[in-house]
């Protein structure tokens, strides 16, 4: 599926929106979405780092990965990363947590993380401080209309789809799964077969978002 018109931005202007979302006194969510590839965790990084750890925080989808054992017993192993493969519920109810937190809580409230050496999510391993005025989300799957995706996306204040052109997006995939132990022929099966399959999913999905972007 072809996404409709993306609208070209610099850093500087992704940057300078994400500002606009950190009001100090304030909790916000703002989650990135695409397809494997379309480059949501480095844009997420970048925002993070332009703001500061007093204005961000990072909460990736890919913490709520289900273990590897656990897709084993599911017969899902050899397509992890399709959205039945992910802890829904429990992402969606953590956002919801974050969502309601408030400025002058002494709650800490602590995500997990997906570890891409160990291919497994750690938990309890980001902490989510109440002053911190904006978190960012990024994951394949924030704007689905399935499960508890609905909820997921209730709690994002805003919503980005990051639409590279296909060949970039492809490249880049097939070097992450050569970089994380694939050889180059398991490198491009993966990322033209079960991660396209995904792809195509996800981009159905891109009306719901209110930023539809192409990074120059």
């Amino acid at each position: 599926m072809k996404i409709t018109a993306p609208v070209e931005v610099g850093l500087d202007e992704v940057v300078a929106r994400a500002s606009s979302l950190a009001v100090p006194g304030e909790r916000r969510i703002l989650g990135i979405v695409g397809a494997p590839g379309a480059g949501k965790s480095t844009l997420a990084g970048q925002l993070v780092a332009a703001l500061g750890s007093e204005r961000a925080v990072l909460v990736p989808m890919d913490g709520f990965h289900l273990a590897n054992s656990v897709l084993e017993e599911l017969g899902r192993r050899d397509r992890k990363g399709a959205i039945d493969t992910f802890d829904d519920a429990g992402f969606a109810s953590l956002l919801e947590r974050i969502h309601a937190q408030r400025p002058d809580s002494a709650e800490i409230i602590y995500a997990p993380h997906f570890r891409r050496d160990l291919e497994e999510p750690i938990g309890s391993s980001q902490p989510i401080h109440g002053r911190i005025p904006l978190v960012i989300t990024e994951g394949n799957y924030l704007l689905q209309d399935s499960g508890a995706w609905p909820r997921v996306r209730a709690c994002l204040d805003e919503a980005w789809f990051i639409a590279p052109e296909e060949p970039l997006r492809h490249a880049r995939l097939i070097k992450r799964h050569e970089h994380y132990g694939k050889s180059p022929e398991e490198a491009r099966r993966w990322a033209l077969g079960s991660d396209q399959h995904n792809a195509e999913l996800i981009e159905a999905s891109a009306g719901r978002a209110d930023w539809i972007i192409r990074l120059r």
